[in-house]
């Protein structure tokens, strides 16, 4: 069967719903040009720790957004190599890489003019991080659905903590628009999974298995990842508990998935594999918020 062919018509319909939802709007209107200034290139000052406005925990969290963002012609070479680019399959990869390309665009925008981060820190950062550029191995279109129906959500909880965490306001109305970009994507995928489970029960249960279980952020190869990642988790700004309680479960909640009756051996063993995580990342998340709760108490 060639699930893609098989899968059109759901893209198609569920391409005509994205862009009845999407309402169009424009990273500069979200940028407070008026808090620029001139670096010294061309005579200003430039960049001193003390210009910027956010506090550390903040600072990580906007540039690991932003250089996740920024690997977006990794991200659209791997959807246009799984999905093709013809059809509904190819207008939506069309799509989704333009509507993406904002983030970047008003993320650093917005970092830059208000001297938020490091200027030439963050470009030394984005160069490092696209030459290395993101490889998700050898997924197959089923398994890279799953996947971005997970990583879609996780990116859209992980944009709205950050912007209340920055305390700014002009962040946080920025990282909400972002969001939901982000949730719209999220419920493409999902729906996309939701229609496989009804054709392909079974290897739709062992590629979300396979990724629920291997999930990783696409940021997760650039440098200082881990500290960044530690230093976000310690702020609850996106942490095992939120992973599995607002990425993870609502996803599969959708889906069905523990009350589906429609699986071979192949999918209930798959099923089996999925239950027995879910439950330790449940335990894991549990420690977590205990461990951080004592180190805040003392």
């Amino acid at each position: 069967m060639d699930l893609l062919a098989e899968l059109e018509p759901v893209v198609a319909s569920n391409l005509d719903r994205h862009l009845r939802m999407a309402k169009e709007w424009h990273p500069h209107d979200y940028v407070p040009w008026s808090r620029g200034r001139d670096f010294a290139f061309l005579g200003g000052e430039d960049w001193r720790p003390e210009d910027s406005p956010l506090d550390p925990v903040a600072q990580s969290a906007m540039v690991l957004n932003l250089l996740t963002e920024d690997n977006l012609p990794s991200y659209h070479r791997e959807i246009a190599t799984r999905f093709g680019r013809d059809g509904a399959w190819g207008q939506w990869v069309g799509r989704w890489t333009a509507e993406e390309g904002r983030h970047g665009i008003a993320l650093r925008d917005y970092l830059v003019v208000t001297r938020g981060v490091d200027p030439v820190a963050l470009e030394r950062a984005r160069m490092q991080q696209m030459t290395v550029g993101y490889d998700s191995g050898d997924k197959t279109a089923l398994e890279a659905i799953a996947y971005v129906s997970f990583q879609e959500l996780a990116t859209r909880v992980s944009h709205r903590n950050t912007g209340r965490a920055t305390g700014c306001p002009v962040a946080e109305q920025l990282l909400s628009r972002v969001s939901v970009d982000e949730n719209l994507h999220m419920v493409f995928y999902r729906n996309l999974m939701a229609a496989a489970f009804d054709v392909v029960p079974d290897e739709a249960m062992e590629a979300v298995r396979d990724e629920v279980i291997g999930f990783s952020m696409p940021g997760a190869g650039m440098a200082d990842f881990a500290r960044m990642s530690v230093t976000i988790a310690k702020a609850g700004i996106y942490d095992l508990r939120l992973h599995h309680d607002e990425v993870v479960m609502p996803v599969l909640r959708h889906w069905r998935v523990f009350e589906r009756e429609d699986l071979g051996p192949a999918g209930e063993k798959a099923r089996e594999d999925l239950g027995a995580f879910l439950a330790d990342l449940d335990k894991r998340a549990s420690r977590f918020v205990e461990r951080r709760a004592a180190m805040a108490a003392r």
